[in-house]
């Protein structure tokens, strides 16, 4: 749930308008491709809202397996541990498109949270309709097959489903990635992949971005028994 969607819901506030308008505490990041937003381990003290962009969310356990946890877009936040008294953060996070980042600092975050109450409603029911997407990524983990769960991030990185219209492609993402998210090999990843081209649910978009054109066939994978 994108916070300018919940905003609908609250007419004449604008949320993208209150953020910039915040004051001291606030700076426009912009990210490159591919580089390191922040890392696993590094103090947690600001909050970021991603304004254009793809947004990679990891995290790296002491054996040194690294999983995906989300991929995040434009009218999200994330980093909002820190609000709830985390020092140190808890995951790495990384530009997968060039992204510019309103980064705000905690203070300024607790302030604006406390003094507009319609933001702090519209930040409440993100972070609510977040923690549904992991309850329903914590269910698809353990009750549906491994090219179920893989037509389910595909579309999901399209946006079906969501307010709007769903992208064109997604950016380019490795099969490494998608396996990580999927919780399976690169290998059935490659098969399951290849199958859902072959079927017409996909296909590649080519040129230098290298994007993932996803079709709304492919929820005939997940909703099929």
């Amino acid at each position: 749930m994108k916070l300018s969607a919940a905003a609908n819901k609250n007419r004449g506030f604008d949320p993208d308008t209150f953020l910039a308008t915040i004051g001291e505490g606030r700076k426009i990041v912009s990210v490159p491709n591919k580089q390191l937003i922040y890392a696993q381990g590094d103090a947690a003290d600001a909050v970021f809202y991603v304004q254009k962009g793809k947004v990679r969310l990891s995290v790296v356990s002491k054996s040194g397996k690294e999983a995906t946890i989300g991929i995040l877009s434009q009218g999200n936040f994330f980093g909002e541990g820190s609000l709830a008294g985390q020092l140190l953060r808890m995951g790495s996070a990384a530009a997968m498109t060039d992204c510019d980042l309103l980064r705000v600092d905690k203070k300024a975050m607790m302030n604006a949270l406390h003094r507009e109450h319609a933001f702090s409603d519209l930040f409440v029911a993100y972070l609510l309709a977040r923690n549904i997407r992991y309850e329903e990524d914590l269910v698809d983990q353990m009750f549906n097959s491994s090219e179920k769960r893989l037509a389910r991030v595909l579309l999901l990185l399209a946006h079906f489903g969501k307010e709007g219209i769903p992208e064109t492609a997604v950016p380019k993402i490795s099969q490494e990635t998608l396996a990580e998210m999927v919780g399976t090999t690169r290998s059935r990843v490659s098969f399951f992949m290849n199958r859902f081209r072959k079927l017409g649910f996909i296909h590649y978009a080519g040129g230098v971005e290298g994007g993932l054109q996803v079709h709304s066939s492919l929820l005939n994978i997940v909703l099929h028994d």
